[in-house]
């Protein structure tokens, strides 16, 4: 995949392993934003790449400055030996208060997120090319990360989410827009259950977690509870917390050793 703009940031000026890219994007029809993290001194080979979705109200930079997910794959790297990993952290396209990752019918931020972040990765660092690919994100970005790693279970090798809405029903408690504005022309589920159970069969890895103070826990324990009704495997996780970036940068850290664990 080619695209017809990009420009990257000077590598001297950025911090160091930080990327940002803007493309114009044929699935958004306009300019979109990701921020890369390349992790320093990896070796030749294939370095896998982890998708990072962002909530609502956020762009392509709050997984690395409010959330510090370059550190946190640092101090792994170097604290637990994780492998290397690529990170890619895009916009979610800057629809209203947030695209929920859907297909619109003025912009497909699905297509946005499966297809052309990971070739803007491929320009960035070769590498990734071809290596195993996951997706994770919290709030919105949870809720993507689930439905399309779902719906598209042979692009993802694993998935994992945090504070996750699973309907995007549950956007309303978030953003301005009205379910009318959203405008979708998804032809496939927008629940993220619905979504797992028309691949039960030949989903990846699964995994989600949420705090216990969370204003979502109940949507991801009835999540839970549904899937194991529904025999799907996957692991779930509530800890101490609540919807903030204090949760989720701690809990990142959970996604990757998972995504680690993962059979390449």
């Amino acid at each position: 995949m080619s695209f017809r703009t990009i420009e990257f940031s000077n590598p001297d000026l950025a911090p160091e392993g930080v990327h940002f890219v803007t493309v114009k994007s044929a699935a958004l029809k306009r300019r979109a934003d990701v921020t890369f993290f390349v992790p320093q001194g990896i070796r030749a080979g294939k370095l896998p790449l982890v998708t990072l979705l962002h909530g609502v109200y956020g762009s392509h930079w709050a997984w690395l400055y409010s959330g510090g997910a370059h550190r946190v794959l640092t101090r792994l790297m170097q604290e637990e030996g994780l492998p290397p990993m690529m990170l890619a952290m895009p916009s979610d396209g800057l629809w209203g208060d947030g695209s929920g990752y859907l297909h619109h019918a003025g912009a497909d931020y699905a297509r946005w997120i499966v297809e052309e972040v990971p070739a803007a990765a491929a320009l960035v660092e070769p590498n990734c090319a071809g290596a195993p690919r996951f997706i994770s994100g919290l709030s919105m970005g949870g809720y993507g990360a689930l439905r399309l790693g779902a719906l598209h279970p042979d692009s993802f090798t694993a998935i994992s989410a945090h504070s996750s809405i699973t309907d995007v029903a549950q956007m309303q408690g978030f953003v301005e827009e009205t379910p009318e504005q959203f405008d979708l022309v998804e032809d496939r589920p927008v629940q993220v259950l619905a979504c797992l159970k028309m691949n039960a069969h030949r989903l990846p890895p699964l995994r989600f977690d949420c705090g216990t103070d969370d204003l979502l826990i109940e949507h991801n324990r009835t999540l839970h509870h549904e899937l194991d009704r529904a025999a799907i495997k996957h692991v779930y996780a509530e800890f101490p917390g609540g919807h903030t970036w204090e949760y989720w940068h701690e809990h990142l850290a959970d996604s990757l050793r998972f995504f680690a664990k993962v059979p390449g």
